[in-house]
């Protein structure tokens, strides 16, 4: 069973698994002691800025392609598998995160392990 922080009552497999909810859980434990000292916790944590990061460059590029006239058909395919595919990678490193495992996205987990210091 991972140790709970005496402080908080909050596991590092915890809080590594809550910073995956959006960014702002992630920029907290980035800051807040003593989440930011766990290897683990900044792990997760910039790992999921850097997969938010990715969805939305991901999206601006799917809206540009929208207005382009032949190519926004192929946008009708194209939008919802790559936001399936990011909602079932986001659901992935979450739950991994939660049973205290560390799932590195191919290029993203290499930048946050880099960013985390592990």
């Amino acid at each position: 069973m991972p140790e709970q922080n005496p402080q908080t009552g909050l596991s590092d497999d915890a809080a590594s698994g809550l910073a995956y909810l959006t960014f702002i859980p992630a920029i907290i434990f980035l800051v807040v002691p003593p989440y930011n000292q766990s290897a683990k916790v900044r792990f997760h944590c910039w790992q999921s800025i850097f997969l938010g990061v990715a969805w939305f460059a991901i999206w601006i590029v799917l809206t540009v392609i929208a207005f382009i006239p032949v190519l926004n058909l192929l946008n009708f395919i194209l939008f919802p598998l790559i936001g399936l595919g990011f909602f079932i990678l986001w659901l992935l490193v979450m739950i991994k995160a939660f049973n205290g495992e560390r799932f590195k996205i191919p290029v993203l987990g290499d930048l946050a392990a880099k960013q985390a210091g592990a």
